[in-house]
């Protein structure tokens, strides 16, 4: 006698019921997504013995992915899956990152979510919702709005009450009560100004992020320690090569010899400053990013900037997240990670009439 077949329903926030006579395409689409037979998906659905747990956590997964209720039985089981949040894909250390955490969570047995938040597109607060909506098991931040000091951050706080494992990478504010992976930017700072200062300059600017920004606010902490100036020359502004390009030209009309970079994409943008006012990069300025991401190597000229070690920290982040879901207690604490200086082809000795 064939199995019977578990009748396939559409959750709510997907759309309405899948009728019975939809019942066979439904279960071929999760049988295919899966790369197993409509039976095995079948004797999953039904609670059949002789499935190997590897396979009905996958078809289960399948269900949270294409956007079916799970059987009545099984909905208390939260589906393997962790979303990722990315404020952009433009910047490459974010797919960088993501590509990480999507292999760190894969080893695992996870299923990952990328959730791109955009000007014009979801909003992280929707993302939250739709996540929770999906029963996740956890999520991971990356440059997200915990990171600035005068966004909304609402949706955090029902995370933490819903009891959802969190982790958030890089600097956040005070008060969320999750586990923060983070590049140390006070370390970035001194390691790019020493660079600066060993070749001789002595006029050097920072480029940074908006003012809410709590990793900027670490490193202009760290550089007017480092300069001991209480103001020494810096240009705020958003995370874009164009601003970047305007901010960099306002310092360097400004005197400054060496700029220290909040970004690669703020570096990139310096260069283009540099060059458009008709100078040249190192031989005139001198310009240190941040990030170490792709092709930063064949840039004309390399880049000579700060590497985030993302490697070691995505794999940190999706290590405390696991341990979480398992039922694991995770400090709310901040795991800093030192970056390193890589020193390439866009900064030199100061120029003698600088």
């Amino acid at each position: 006698m064939r199995d019977p077949v578990y009748r396939f329903a559409r959750q709510p926030s997907r759309g309405g019921p899948v009728t019975v006579t939809g019942v066979t395409r439904r279960l071929a689409e999760v049988a295919k997504y899966v790369g197993v037979s409509e039976a095995t998906v079948s004797r999953v659905l039904n609670g059949k013995p002789g499935i190997s747990e590897a396979t009905r956590t996958a078809v289960l997964t399948a269900l949270d992915v294409l956007g079916y209720e799970r059987p009545t039985k099984l909905r208390g089981e939260r589906a393997r899956l962790v979303g990722l949040v990315l404020p952009e894909l433009q910047n490459p250390i974010f797919p960088a990152f993501a590509e990480i955490v999507a292999g760190a969570l894969a080893q695992r047995g996870f299923t990952p979510v990328l959730c791109t938040r955009t000007e014009e597109g979801v909003a992280e607060s929707a993302y939250v919702d739709i996540m929770m909506e999906q029963q996740v098991s956890g999520v991971i931040f990356a440059g997200g709005l915990y990171a600035q000091a005068d966004a909304e951050h609402e949706h955090y706080h029902r995370l933490r009450q819903r009891g959802l494992p969190v982790v958030l990478v890089n600097a956040a504010i005070d008060g969320l009560g999750f586990p923060v992976v983070a590049a140390d930017d006070a370390v970035a700072v001194d390691q790019a100004y020493g660079h600066l200062s060993s070749l001789g300059h002595t006029k050097i600017g920072l480029l940074l992020g908006p003012v809410d920004h709590v990793p900027s606010a670490r490193k202009l902490a760290a550089f007017r320690k480092r300069t001991g100036q209480k103001n020494p020359p810096v240009a705020r502004t958003i995370y874009s090569m164009e601003a970047a390009q305007a901010a960099a030209v306002r310092l360097i009309k400004e005197g400054v010899t060496g700029l220290v970079c909040a970004s690669d994409v703020f570096a990139l943008g310096a260069v283009r400053a540099v060059r458009r006012m008709g100078l040249r990069v190192p031989e005139d300025i001198s310009v240190v990013g941040y990030d170490d991401s792709l092709f930063m190597a064949c840039t004309d000229p390399p880049l000579t900037t700060v590497r985030q070690p993302i490697g070691a920290m995505g794999t940190a982040a999706v290590a405390m997240l696991v341990s979480q879901v398992d039922g694991g207690e995770v400090a709310p604490d901040e795991y800093l990670f030192d970056p390193e200086l890589v020193v390439r082809g866009s900064t030199a000795v100061v120029a003698a009439s600088s």
